[in-house]
């Protein structure tokens, strides 16, 4: 069963939206259960946000509804053509108990480029943060408050028009659902392994590489399969000889003057992790340097003692030190103090942040209750 609320007051795009409670949620027990150990991506709050899209109306109907299925004509633009994207971002909550997201407009604007590549419709950067505080106004009690959890946003778009043919669909659905997310390493950030792969590419020029598409992770999921046998956790891509990214993060090199390299491609995903870390250390006066980067200029500089240390960065890990790289005819192995340091030194300084341990001098921090 569920509760209708009355009409909510205009958002800031004029839209009204409107809530309908679930009168089915979980109850305070089951809820505090889930929160003991949440894990990541296996539990849902109890509702979801929608809007519609069609040419003729634009963007309408924004509701908050009880978490559930979602119904499809068999023949919905998505199923057959793949038009979708979608987008990952966090709520944090601070020891005052208030809510918080970070860089929202930047999810919002990568949402926007990944719809123009898809040729899906733009959903304006206010509605898509109006409809991240539409969501925690009902499911704020799912905001974990033990140290380093967060409730991960999934907000997504599809085609879901009924036809067969090719061409961009007339009726789009915009969808946020909300997940509570445990500490990434329970006992602690340790570094990973990576498998490099020669065989698998994950994007190419021109191509959805620098889209959230799901295509791209499909795409990964085969060669990720080979990194697990492998003993590796994570899959690194080339285009040729060049370092792309990661299966799911950006990759950061460390010098061992302190400066980091990362690769630069308009086939790569652009990171928001990656982006704030990067003025981080701007911040500290360290050198950036973003720029095509060999495979073959990583194992130089590792042998030679100039890169001591590698980071991966996401929105999920944040930032995790890399242990070594392996392939079939040789491997690089970072180990020691040196190659972990500054990345650790960035992961707390951006998680404090985030947690509002610490000032945002920027604005980052955007707050979602109240």
């Amino acid at each position: 069963m569920t509760i209708e609320l009355p009409l909510q007051a205009p958002s800031p795009a004029g839209l009204i939206w409107r809530v309908t409670r679930n009168e089915d949620a979980r109850s305070e027990a089951d809820r505090e259960e889930i929160l003991a150990a949440p894990g990541f991506g296996q539990h849902f709050t109890d509702h979801m946000v929608d809007l519609c899209w069609s040419d003729k109306g634009g963007w309408h109907r924004p509701r908050v509804s009880p978490y559930g299925p979602i119904e499809l004509d068999p023949a919905a633009a998505v199923l057959h053509y793949s038009q979708e994207i979608f987008e990952g971002l966090k709520a944090y909550r601070h020891a005052d108990g208030s809510v918080w997201t970070f860089r929202p407009d930047r999810n919002a604007a990568r949402l926007q480029r990944s719809a123009r590549r898809l040729a899906l419709p733009e959903l304006p950067t206010e509605l898509f943060i109006e409809s991240l505080k539409q969501l925690v106004a009902v499911d704020s009690s799912w905001v974990p408050s033990n140290p380093e959890e967060s409730l991960y946003f999934r907000p997504f778009m599809f085609a879901k028009e009924a036809f067969l043919g090719v061409r961009a669909a007339k009726k789009v659905a915009y969808y946020l659902i909300a997940s509570p997310a445990g500490a990434y390493f329970p006992g602690g950030v340790q570094p990973v392994n990576i498998w490099l792969s020669r065989d698998y590419a994950r994007a190419g020029h021109g191509g959805t590489g620098a889209a959230k598409t799901g295509g791209n992770y499909a795409s990964s999921l085969l060669p990720q399969e080979e990194a697990y046998k492998k003993g590796c956790q994570q899959v690194l891509f080339l285009d040729g000889d060049y370092i792309e990214e990661l299966g799911g993060m950006n990759l950061v090199l460390v010098t061992r003057d302190n400066k980091l390299i990362t690769p630069a491609s308009d086939s790569i995903l652009e990171g928001i992790t990656l982006a704030s870390i990067l003025q981080l250390a701007k911040d500290r006066g360290l050198e950036v340097e973003q720029r095509k980067l060999s495979i073959q200029e990583w194992r130089d500089g590792a042998a030679s003692g100039d890169i001591v240390g590698a980071f991966a960065c996401g929105t999920a890990a944040v930032v995790v030190p890399i242990g070594s790289l392996k392939a079939d005819d040789f491997e690089i192995v970072h180990s020691g103090p040196a190659s972990t340091e500054l990345a650790m030194s960035l992961r707390d300084e951006l998680t404090d942040i985030q947690y509002g341990r610490r000032e945002d001098t920027r604005g980052w921090l955007v707050r979602l209750d109240g």
